[in-house]
């Protein structure tokens, strides 16, 4: 009787892990074969909001006394964009190294890593555009941090 007990439990045991198993699989895999149309629609999201950090980029390590004092008016007094040059480079090359980590996620083959990765760089730039509307302008939020929260939803559905 006890040999028998013994049986139960373990196949039970066996079915409760592949319960959970499958469970997690359908939950977590990024790659289920059913969602290519949400797959295509996470990486053009990716793609665009790559674009948006490289034109961000562009604004503040190269045109931040031109174009960006005309994007970023009412942020800061006309007459600071001169003395902050430096600064808006350095926040410059922060986007830039957001921009490349989301491109690197739509050229790693493994659509586990490039998920995580993806995952990864989509919630850096969702944070930083919500300390960015808590601390500058609230604008930010909508512009950057929304978008993020988006993809990451799309991320996370397929």
């Amino acid at each position: 009787m006890a040999m028998v007990s013994c049986k139960i439990t373990q196949n039970l045991f066996r079915v409760q892990q592949t319960m959970r198993q499958s469970v997690h699989e359908f939950l977590y895999s990024p790659n289920q074969p059913e969602s290519n149309e949400m797959e295509t629609l996470g990486k053009i999201l990716i793609g665009l909001i790559a674009l948006e950090h490289i034109y961000i980029l562009y604004l503040e390590m190269f045109a931040w006394e031109t174009k960006g004092k005309e994007t970023f008016k009412g942020s800061l007094a006309p007459e600071l964009f001169g003395p902050t040059k430096t600064l808006a480079a350095n926040q410059g090359l922060y986007n830039g190294f957001l921009a490349a980590g989301l491109i690197w996620t739509l050229f790693i083959e493994d659509p586990n890593w490039s998920f995580y990765i993806a995952v990864f760089f989509l919630t850096c730039v969702m944070v930083a555009g919500i300390y960015g509307a808590s601390t500058a302008s609230k604008k930010i939020f909508f512009v950057q941090a929304l978008p993020a929260i988006v993809a990451l939803v799309v991320l996370h559905v397929r």
